[in-house]
């Protein structure tokens, strides 16, 4: 079930970027060892707008700011219900393989690395994660991004059922 929750300007957001990995790269060539760095950087707003981006360059900061750049060109809109995600969703990108759950109000991110500056940037106050598999930081933060983007608002729900939110929450 595709679709689009594509944000279409960032005119307008209060992103706040999060460097998530930073990896020194090095090429041998004739001349000695040369240096270069890589870096995944999650961009968000805090109230259900994400983005990651990947920058590469010969110093630290310049590979940041081109992370920020590309997080910026890929924005997408998360359905944040009370603090937490609207139901359970699983992922997988690469060899990361990662599990969403809901948790009650108080329950804070249960998650680690790269999963947890996903989750905090996108406003994600309470919720449950697992990671299975590879823990590289790219594969990760793509897997979750990929969770988030499955996930439905119960509005969504409701319209593609025909019924009322209140009928999605009872199931009466």
């Amino acid at each position: 079930m595709a679709k689009n929750n594509k944000v279409k300007s960032t005119n307008d957001l209060d992103l706040q970027d999060r460097l998530v990995a930073i990896n020194r790269v090095t090429k041998v060539t004739k001349g000695g060892r040369a240096f270069s760095f890589a870096a995944i950087v999650v961009v968000g707003n805090g109230d259900g707008i994400i983005g990651w981006g990947l920058g590469k360059a010969n110093e630290v900061t310049a590979a940041i700011a081109k992370g920020v750049e590309t997080a910026k060109k890929n924005l997408i809109k998360v359905p944040v219900h009370k603090g937490t995600i609207p139901h359970e969703v699983a992922a997988k990108f690469g060899g990361s393989r990662i599990f969403l759950k809901p948790a009650s109000e108080g329950t804070g991110v249960k998650a680690g690395g790269a999963m947890r500056a996903v989750l905090e940037s996108v406003g994600v106050r309470d919720v449950l994660a697992k990671s299975k598999g590879s823990s590289n930081p790219h594969n990760l933060v793509k897997a979750t991004i990929a969770a988030l983007g499955e996930l439905r608002s119960p509005a969504q729900v409701a319209q593609n059922r025909a019924v009322s939110v209140e009928k999605v929450f009872n199931g009466k």
